[in-house]
């Protein structure tokens, strides 16, 4: 594969071999309170974008009872009972990107491998809705000193780490700025590497997203007023709207029962929020919530996904 350039724009999306296209349909679901917050233009078309992050939890992990191919069902029905526009995933490898692709054939999927850019190593794998949204261009940068290297990695990172992002017109707002929707995954045991990873992504944004409307979600990997938190949403200069946190936004006061990762546990909810939606300014956050569902005390992953609605 190519190396990719950081400030690469307006790449021919028919050219990338990583976005898969789909031929199947499937019913799109949207039901109960999840579907309270769609309001409608006049002509019948949604004014929200509802949107979804959620660490997947990689395919050949040694999970036991919690292995992919016992959970999958059950992650599915959770993605399709909230019904995202976007969706974002982590910790996707290969067969769980395709699988997705398949089941959700309405969307279009774009994701590489962080190892060599295609289809090794996990992915940090994005899902919009083709029926609603156009692509302008994507890519893909690495978080590290050498962000357009393919697979790299810098500071005290244990594993490559990367963005998949996509600038995308929607078809029922053909007025409105583009949205840029980035998707991440920071390292689990660099500190270092999440501070600057953060600075990588900032400066990114500053150079890529002006006259856009930003959408980042990812597993962070860090909690709420760590360093990494402090740098995404309180950089903001003349260049680079402020970025907030949609989570805090609908929920101001913090409460002790905020934890994202669980451990496949569905009590394990008192840790820190390491799994964050943020938006530039630009958006009004209609809804924000931890997304708890389960069967019989099985929960779809080891991290809850988490959701929001804007407009």
């Amino acid at each position: 594969m190519s190396t990719l350039s950081i400030t690469k724009q307006n790449q021919p999306l028919k050219r990338a071999a990583c976005v898969t296209r789909l031929v199947c349909c499937i019913a799109f679901f949207g039901v109960g309170a999840n579907t309270q917050a769609q309001t409608l233009h006049s002509d019948g078309a949604p004014t929200t974008i509802r949107v979804m992050s959620f660490n997947v939890r990689f395919a050949t992990a040694n999970d036991g009872e919690n292995h992919w191919e016992r959970r999958k069902e059950l992650l599915i029905k959770t993605i399709k009972n909230f019904a995202p526009d976007l969706l974002g995933t982590q910790e996707t490898l290969k067969v769980q990107r395709d699988f997705l692709a398949e089941r959700f054939a309405e969307y279009e999927t774009l994701g590489v491998g962080r190892d060599d850019g295609k289809d090794a190593g996990e992915m940090m794998a994005i899902y919009y809705r083709r029926d609603r949204f156009e692509a302008i261009d994507h890519g893909h940068f690495w978080l590290s000193e050498t962000p357009n290297q393919v697979g790299s990695k810098s500071w005290d990172s244990s594993l490559p780490r990367m963005v998949t992002w996509v600038k995308l017109r929607d078809r029922h707002s053909q007025s409105a700025e583009p949205i840029l929707f980035l998707n991440t995954h920071y390292d689990h045991r660099g500190e270092e590497a999440r501070v600057e990873s953060a600075k990588v992504i900032v400066e990114w944004i500053r150079k890529n997203g002006q006259n856009c409307r930003v959408v980042i979600t990812g597993d962070f990997n860090a909690g709420e007023g760590s360093a990494p938190y402090q740098v995404l949403f309180s950089a903001a200069d003349a260049d680079s709207p402020p970025l907030r946190d949609t989570y805090r936004v609908v929920h101001p006061d913090r409460q002790s029962k905020e934890g994202t990762f669980n451990g496949f546990r569905l009590s394990a909810d008192s840790g820190p929020r390491i799994d964050w939606i943020a938006v530039s300014s630009q958006w009004k956050i209609l809804e924000a919530g931890i997304d708890r569902s389960h069967d019989n005390e099985r929960v779809p992953s080891d991290h809850f996904p988490i959701t929001a609605v804007l407009k």
